[in-house]
């Protein structure tokens, strides 16, 4: 499946005029300006605009015209199509909204939830699992990372297909345990068709892997990464001469020394098999 969405633009100045009356039972088709109001918005550009109120000739009741890209609800046409667009990329609900927080333009997971449905009722067909339709990769990888929202920091989970390199999901956790992140990643597997998950080395993923059936790998950067904390631990252990063990291998401190840095030079010019 192929996604093409043009977001809503926002344009304060450009009007429809009334062709008839919204009212039920009237056919009015005349109408004249009543009132010029201010309206509040949730958009990243606009914080509120100018709408028209008219007032129908025929039956006297009065209605609201907006501009380009408004509707009576109190968040833009163009945010509601962003969240629509984040959560078919894979973004829960939680997640889309931290997203357009970021962006200037807060919606409640509820309001991005119904801006879905009446995206589906509006497009036949407009699932999420058809975006990534037809994706299928041996090896998964995945991470959880946490960002501050709110001065609360909040846990977000990342997959991708390890081979491309490609995005499948971001999603927003409850937490890092091994039941949290096997009810997040099993579907995503299934989905895919995984046969190795590569992930750092927490317990919390082993286990998952373990669980689901699954062949474990811990990432390059993040062996890179561990081999270098302990060769800096190991050098500093040596240089204050905490570690009394170099005398019982008969290996001078100068020997481990030089051994070591040389591994950290190894780690750099080559990539782990």
């Amino acid at each position: 499946m192929r996604l093409h969405l043009l977001l809503s633009r926002v344009e304060p100045d450009r009007f429809s005029k009334p062709t008839s009356c919204p009212h039920k039972g009237c056919e009015g088709t005349h109408f004249r300006i009543h009132q010029k109001v201010s309206k509040p918005l949730k958009d990243m550009t606009y914080q509120k605009v100018t709408a028209y109120r008219y007032q129908c000739l025929r039956c006297g009741c009065t209605f609201r015209m907006y501009p380009q890209g408004v509707t009576h609800a109190q968040t833009s046409q163009r945010v509601k199509g962003l969240g629509v667009m984040f959560y078919l990329l894979g973004l829960s609900y939680g997640a889309v909204s931290l997203a357009l927080e970021a962006l200037g333009a807060y919606m409640s997971k509820s309001r991005v939830y119904d801006a879905v449905q009446a995206a589906a009722e509006r497009v036949p067909g407009l699932q999420r699992g058809r975006v990534f339709e037809g994706v299928r990769t041996p090896v998964l990888g995945s991470d959880v990372t946490s960002v501050k929202c709110n001065g609360k920091w909040v846990h977000i989970g990342l997959t991708v297909d390890d081979i491309s390199g490609i995005v499948l999901t971001v999603d927003g956790l409850t937490g890092e345990d091994t039941e949290t992140l096997q009810v997040w990643l099993e579907p995503i597997c299934t989905a895919v068709g995984a046969d190795v998950m590569v992930t750092d080395d927490a317990d919390a993923f082993k286990g998952v892997a373990r669980k689901l059936g699954l062949e474990h790998q811990v990432c390059k950067s993040h062996v890179l990464r561990n081999t270098e904390e302990l060769i800096a631990n190991l050098l500093e252990a040596i240089a204050e001469e905490r570690d009394d063990s170099l005398n019982g291998a008969g290996v001078s401190p100068e020997q481990a020394i030089a051994d070591l840095e040389r591994l950290g030079e190894l780690i750099h010019s080559r990539q782990p098999e």
